[in-house]
């Protein structure tokens, strides 16, 4: 067996996963897209437990994880709540619960989801849809690079 047969550190490495939540539902896979994901290992290009999960695969082997939220998406954060007045929107913003918003703080981008709309304001939740969640992946390695 060759060294390119294993996924290390700096490898580009493709996989196939399947992500369910703690009750069985799927949040994502690639087997349903019928298309791998690459990314190379330990570069940050993957939530840390997934990455870690990687390294040191066999191409082939396939393994079950469970991923908790601190080496996932992080804990839900409730700082990351925050109420926005209406006045700093868009003129003619459809203000309704579960609308998601996008946009840049500087240069970085953010994702948040209007959890509940008052007279003059509005919450918005920033966290990632994911955070505070158990996360268990299916992965297969198919090759590496």
């Amino acid at each position: 067996m060759g060294k390119k047969t294993i996924a290390k550190e700096g490898r580009s490495v493709q996989v196939h996963y399947k992500g369910t939540f703690e009750d069985g539902t799927v949040f994502d896979s690639s087997y349903d897209r019928g298309q791998t994901i690459g990314f190379t290992v330990g570069a940050g290009e993957m939530i840390p437990g997934f990455d870690a999960a990687v390294s040191g695969m066999k191409v082939g082997e396939t393994k079950s994880i469970l991923i908790t939220p601190e080496n996932g998406y992080g804990d839900h954060n409730p700082e990351g709540i925050q109420e926005i007045q209406k006045n700093q929107f868009p003129e003619n913003f459809e203000f309704k619960s579960g609308v998601v918003i996008e946009g840049a703080v500087g240069t970085q981008p953010v994702r948040g989801v209007i959890n509940s709309v008052g007279d003059n304001t509005v919450v918005v939740d920033f966290n990632h849809p994911m955070a505070g969640k158990n996360l268990n992946f299916q992965i297969e390695l198919v090759s590496v690079q």
